[in-house]
């Protein structure tokens, strides 16, 4: 129904050879599938679906309160209208890390990260954060990896611990979880290029850098962090904040305006929307009920 060329199996050898490819992978989040589309259209590598943007979105604040069927229903949605692999954030495993590796496996994910906060977790740029053990992460992350069937499937493994026990401590847990399996490594809230680099000396892993707006990582250049030796870098609520912000302008002159003349500049077209959902595609299916034609719509 999508157009989907490509199966789950595929996604995940795809992201397989992208990470050994010695290129950054550039990855947005994607608050809904219609902008999972436009970010396999722009070109980009994968699509990423942040459990704060999940929260967010069901107007909670991100800190656990949803759950494994909202992230997974969300998340199956997002997969299936592209090409790309998927990235999905299980914040702390929920209940069983083993149903939800299962659950996701099966819903065509490529990859999930679990961190080490405890379940009431909170934003990963907010203080006052709470770990769990490294002992108990390393459990949830042996879960993890027994559960999926796919061995091209990725576990990755963020940590928090840097704004709580500091850098060098940071360090020595994701070796832990490194040895339990998790393939990438996800080092929370890290500075400036100094603390990038200590990280990527320090670990032998595939790294993944977190460039959200308004935290405490400076802004770069996925250049520069592909130099600076990084595989991933996330742009996890990107696409949300720019949606809302229009969103918002837009009501507020409406509101105030009495009608929308001055801001359909600001709009996406009939026409352009009616591309990204391919329209004219689903004649192929039977022209006898499927006959759209978006000539006139612009």
């Amino acid at each position: 129904m999508h157009f989907v060329k490509k199966k789950p199996e595929d996604k995940r050898i795809d992201f397989n050879k992208k990470l050994n490819s010695n290129k950054i992978l550039r990855v947005p989040g994607a608050y809904n599938p219609l902008t999972a589309k436009l970010i396999e259209e722009i070109g980009y590598d994968a699509v990423y679906v942040s459990g704060g943007v999940m929260s967010n979105d069901l107007g909670y604040p991100d800190i656990g309160l949803t759950t494994l069927k909202d992230v997974s229903n969300r998340s199956n949605q997002i997969a299936r209208v592209t090409n790309l692999p998927t990235i999905v954030d299980i914040d702390t495993g929920f209940k069983s890390c083993k149903e939800t590796i299962e659950t996701l496996e099966n819903y065509g994910i490529t990859a999930i990260h679990i961190e080490d906060q405890i379940a009431r977790k909170r934003c990963g740029h907010l203080e006052n954060k709470e770990l769990i053990s490294t002992e108990k992460m390393l459990k949830k992350i042996k879960e993890c990896v027994n559960a999926k069937k796919d061995k091209n499937f990725k576990v990755i493994a963020r940590s928090d611990a840097k704004s709580v026990e500091g850098l060098d401590k940071m360090i020595d847990r994701c070796k832990s979880y490194i040895d339990a399996g998790a393939e990438i490594i996800f080092p929370e809230a890290l500075k400036n290029e100094k603390e990038f680099e200590k990280v990527r000396k320090s670990l032998s892993s595939y790294l993944l850098a977190n460039m959200t707006e308004f935290g405490k990582s400076k802004l770069l250049n996925y250049q520069e962090l592909e130099n600076l030796g990084y595989n991933i870098v996330l742009y996890p609520v990107t696409t949300q904040r720019l949606a809302m912000k229009n969103v918002e302008d837009g009501l507020r002159a409406i509101f105030t305006d009495g009608h929308q003349n001055n801001i359909i500049d600001k709009m996406q077209t009939r026409k352009r929307l009616y591309d990204l959902v391919d329209y004219e595609k689903y004649n192929s299916l039977d022209e006898k009920i499927y006959n759209f034609n978006t000539d006139g719509h612009e």
